[in-house]
């Protein structure tokens, strides 16, 4: 029996310990699923913070409770450390890092690297190692199996690996981790069905495809879907506004169609660590093989010109009022890139802070997942939504719509708003004070 072979029977038997690279939004409750699925599951962060609050049963991460946290640590299924010699305790290494974009847009596969090159210290035959950072199609084929097998052990043979893109959606209450269906993809058949054996372990359905490279080429076909389409409802969106239609009743109504229609809606831009990179993988690839792709370029123009839309439209209601933006008062409500979460990567609220500020406004922000941001040098902290604070500044901005703040009570104290997200759809009083993008 080879050690392949025998890693199967300990999935089965559940005497596997499952190592977890980057203990953030992926990560952590990927760790916590291996844990409540009753294996041994250690997390490895160079953050030393985040590995005493899970060592201390806190949660840091808003999908994932103390509660479910401090029940693996009670249980003694679930560890962290720093200390990423650990590795060549593990049986199972998941990979979880960062994958942004440099500042020419180009993939930066850099937290990746050093992930596998710590893993490349610590292999050993018998060992699974899956790969769960977005990047573009052939990356683990082409660099990462290389890597790891410059020490003379043999993918397939000695060692498996797979590439299983992560499908996190934070603070989608819809869906538990676990009922959203696991893709994968081995660079073997027993590569393939090693990381289905784990994989069933949290997740009720599991997908395998062909190979690494389909694996890879599936998570960016979803965010491209989704930036393309949100896209369109943002080139919707200034079309109506040259109308003068309201684009969210336009779109709404489109929505009662049973069949080819999927409801996109418009904002002040892209944020999150997806949608806003992902395509650009993907068309940063295509570029290498003399391709164009068309559709990616023109989305990601679109999309990332609607802060400045937004910035300048924020003008034009001031110019209204007879206010010059330099020395404005403006409130931005919400600064995370999506409802109900504190992440603030690619989050547009910046975009549109950073050019307010640069015209002399005068920004606060108020957001309850977010106590402070650093922004061009400049801290900002948030501020409590009193009705003083909505009444003495001049254009209250929502640029994210949070859960539990009362926009019946912002409109009502404020002198005008500019909403970006349709918060105020419910609103009853003061209509007359709304300005819908």
């Amino acid at each position: 029996m080879t050690r392949l072979q025998e890693l199967s029977g300990k999935i089965d038997a559940l005497d596997v310990r499952i190592g977890v690279v980057g203990l953030g939004y992926v990560g952590l409750p990927l760790a916590v699923g291996f844990a409540k699925a009753g294996v041994q599951a250690i997390g490895f962060d160079l953050d030393e913070q985040k590995v005493r609050s899970i060592q201390d049963g806190v949660s840091y991460i808003e999908d994932v409770s103390c509660e479910d946290l401090a029940a693996a640590r009670a249980a003694g299924t679930l560890s962290a450390t720093s200390d990423f010699s650990e590795l060549a305790q593990c049986d199972v290494i998941n990979v979880c890092v960062p994958t942004p974009l440099t500042k020419t847009k180009d993939p930066d596969v850099s937290y990746i690297i050093r992930a596998v090159e710590d893993i490349c210290k610590y292999l050993r035959p018998g060992q699974l190692i899956i790969l769960g950072s977005t990047t573009y199609p052939g990356t683990t084929h082409d660099l990462y199996v290389p890597m790891l097998e410059a020490g003379g052990l043999k993918v397939g043979e000695d060692f498996a690996v797979a590439f299983a893109p992560e499908r996190m959606d934070p603070a989608n209450t819809d869906f538990a981790v676990r009922e959203v269906p696991k893709v994968l993809g081995g660079e073997t058949p027993l590569c393939t069905q090693l990381a289905s054996q784990v994989f069933r372990l949290v997740f009720d359905e599991i997908v395998p495809v062909s190979s690494t490279q389909s694996a890879e080429m599936v998570k960016l076909l979803e965010n491209t879907f989704r930036a393309i389409n949100i896209g369109l409802a943002n080139e919707v969106a200034l079309m109506c506004g040259r109308l003068g239609l309201d684009v969210w009743e336009v779109i709404e109504a489109a929505a009662t169609k049973p069949y080819g229609f999927m409801k996109f809606l418009p904002g002040p831009g892209l944020g999150g660590h997806c949608i806003p990179v992902d395509p650009a993988y993907l068309a940063w690839k295509m570029r290498s093989l003399n391709f164009q792709a068309r559709f990616i370029e023109l989305a990601t123009e679109i999309n990332g010109q609607m802060p400045r839309h937004v910035a300048e439209r924020i003008n034009d209601l001031l110019n209204e009022d007879c206010i010059a933006v330099n020395g404005a008062k403006i409130l931005i409500l919400g600064v995370a890139y999506k409802s109900n979460v504190s992440d603030m990567r690619e989050s547009p609220a910046l975009d549109v802070m950073r050019l307010l500020a640069q015209k002399g406004a005068e920004i606060r922000y108020s957001d309850p997942h977010v106590q402070e941001i650093e922004l061009d040098g400049r801290t900002y902290k948030s501020a409590d939504l009193t009705d003083d604070l909505l009444g003495e500044v001049d254009l209250v901005v929502i640029i994210t719509q949070h859960a539990g703040v009362d926009y019946e009570r912002v409109v009502a104290a404020c002198n005008r708003v500019f909403d970006t997200r349709n918060a105020t759809r419910d609103v009853a009083a003061g209509r007359e004070k709304i300005t819908k993008l």
